[in-house]
């Protein structure tokens, strides 16, 4: 008794009025948390309302339970609700292994209770030797310092794609009671918990942790349950330290869009590898909120392959996510994101020569205007906007198309003299991104590239003192293109 309310005080689980829908099962751990929690309740100043689920997965037993718990909040004087759910259904509906699938859809279920009563928390009977089983399996798994924190005394459910309702407190006031010291108090109490023969099944993960390995831990250290439950206590401590430092981190470099995150990678490798590991299971979690773990494994080889990996290097992460390697950047998402740049849709486009092009499937347009030379403001010799171009009009004529990259490009890119290139080895050494080779427009006269836009103009259509006539070409969108309707006059 005095432990859970050490607990719920410590972690302030409750306030005064609050209403507390509790998860029953039958078992000893949820009987005598609502024993206990019915004895503290003038103290607390709270009000009780059972919740219990038949699964389905045991027949009569289950029958059994849910008959059982009905009949004893209704002896205790304490509200109940009892529904029935087919959760081996549900699992091969979502492709659950059963014991995620009763978990989810218990929550679910309490979940729906507490919404109907407007109640504020949840509270279930998770003990401490729960805790001790759920950090080994996290450390099994490969589980980060979050997982290592074991289960949280205080959860908020609502920030899982399958939850359907508004958040809610989830909350575990048994946490710190053995299994063993809940078994006596039912006993010492006179209460007759019903035995799940599930628990014994050693075909679950859990259950095989509980009965074959914990056993075994404690012939090396017969200590070892505290040990562990002491270690999830500090380790909490330290992922809340550094959960302050990754999400300061976060708002520092990264750039979320719809389904993707992009991070800068000059600032990214001079990150500690602890922030490094802490923001790509952020990113992951974000985008997959449904994954309930996130392997080690692939958070380890993301983080060293960032550093290895050439550019254009593709990495494979959890349920359907990839991690895209740029020249400056990276980004996790489904697909590899399109930056908001005017790229060709179109195989080809002629070029309204003067006037406006659309860029079908997008808002940009290609501006083009001619201009006497001698009318040419002083300072577009110092053009700064790589998405326009100055052109010395008889070199380039006005038959132009626009198009995308193709097999055996070249051309005599400005500043070279004269000496042709590939336009591929040009985009390599110009760190033009993989991704939008292809789709980066080319201005293509009759006779040969005049302008790989975005980056390099033709030395043969370059502005001389021998020119007469300027072609002038710009991508805008609409609007830039009425502010700078009057930028050359």
């Amino acid at each position: 008794m005095d432990k859970v309310r050490e607990t719920i005080q410590e972690h302030r689980m409750f306030g005064d009025g609050d209403i507390i829908v509790v998860g029953v099962s039958g078992g000893p751990d949820s009987l005598c948390l609502l024993h206990v929690l019915r004895t503290l309740q003038d103290e607390l100043g709270v009000t009780l309302h059972v919740g219990h689920l038949d699964h389905g997965i045991r027949g009569e037993e289950s029958r059994a339970d849910a008959h059982y718990v009905e009949t004893l909040a209704q002896e205790w004087q304490v509200p109940v609700t009892v529904e029935y759910c087919d959760v081996p259904a549900y699992a091969a509906q979502h492709k659950l292994a059963m014991e995620e699938a009763a978990r989810r859809v218990r929550y679910l279920f309490l979940g729906r209770v507490a919404h109907k009563l407007g109640a504020q928390s949840i509270a279930v009977g998770h003990n401490a030797d729960d805790q001790v089983e759920t950090i080994l399996m996290h450390w099994m798994r490969g589980s980060g310092l979050g997982g290592l924190r074991g289960i949280l005394p205080v959860q908020t459910l609502g920030a899982q794609a399958w939850w359907s309702g508004p958040p809610l407190e989830l909350v575990r006031p048994l946490l710190e009671v053995p299994r063993s010291e809940i078994e006596a108090y039912c006993q010492r109490h006179g209460l007759e918990p019903r035995f799940d023969r599930s628990n014994l099944d050693l075909t679950y993960h859990r259950n095989r942790i509980r009965h074959q390995l914990i056993p075994h831990l404690e012939s090396f250290n017969p200590r070892i349950r505290e040990v562990l439950r002491r270690s999830a206590r500090v380790i909490s401590d330290d992922y809340g330290y550094l959960r302050l430092q990754g999400l300061q981190a976060w708002e520092r470099l990264v750039q979320e869009s719809e389904g993707t995150i992009t991070f800068p990678l000059q600032p990214w490798l001079e990150l500690h590898p602890s922030l490094q590991r802490q923001l790509l299971r952020e990113a992951i979690h974000r985008l997959r909120r449904s994954l309930r773990d996130i392997n080690w494994v692939h958070v380890e080889q993301a983080r060293l392959g960032i550093e290895e990996k050439a550019t254009g290097a593709r990495i494979t992460l959890p349920q359907g996510l990839f991690l895209f390697m740029g020249y400056d950047e990276f980004a996790i998402g489904e697909e590899i994101p399109l930056p908001d740049l005017p790229l060709m849709l179109e195989a080809e486009l002629a070029i309204n020569v003067p006037g406006i092009t659309r860029l079908p499937g997008s808002e940009w347009q290609l501006r083009a205007k001619t201009i006497e030379a001698a009318e040419l403001p002083q300072h577009v010799q110092d053009n700064e906007d790589p998405w326009q171009a100055y052109l010395d009009l008889e070199r380039t004529c006005k038959s132009l198309i626009l198009r995308g990259r193709r097999t055996g490009d070249h051309f005599q890119p400005q500043g070279m003299g004269g000496k042709g290139k590939g336009l591929n080895d040009f985009m390599i050494d110009a760190k033009v991104p993989q991704h939008i080779r292809d789709r980066l427009p080319l201005v293509v006269s009759p006779e040969h590239i005049i302008w790989v836009a975005g980056y390099r103009i033709d030395e043969r259509v370059k502005i001389t003192s021998e020119t007469r006539q300027v072609l002038h070409l710009q991508f805008v969108k609409p609007s830039q293109a009425q502010r700078g309707s009057s930028s050359v006059s």
